[in-house]
């Protein structure tokens, strides 16, 4: 590898600057509404099939508890990784 002066740009790795196509963002948000519904679909079918309106709330504050649990996990890993 050759020295770099000061404040020279760092070329070994070029980045593309190519934009993803319409089409390509099209799939990627699809792809995104997709799993974001099948994740609340899972969450919607398990509230479903508490026995009472009760357990409905109490496994509702579950799953909001173990969302906010791993959100503060993967927060404090990103935390650490920066």
């Amino acid at each position: 590898m050759t020295e770099r002066r000061p404040g020279a740009w760092p070329v070994d790795q070029p980045v593309s600057l190519d934009l993803p196509s319409e089409d390509e963002l099209y799939v990627q948000r699809a792809a995104e509404r997709a799993l974001h519904e099948m994740v609340l679909d899972s969450i919607r079918h398990d509230l479903e099939q508490q026995p009472s309106p009760l357990t409905v709330i109490t496994a509702a504050r579950n799953w909001c508890n173990r969302i906010t649990t791993a959100a503060e996990e993967i927060a404090q890993a990103k935390r650490r990784a920066a």
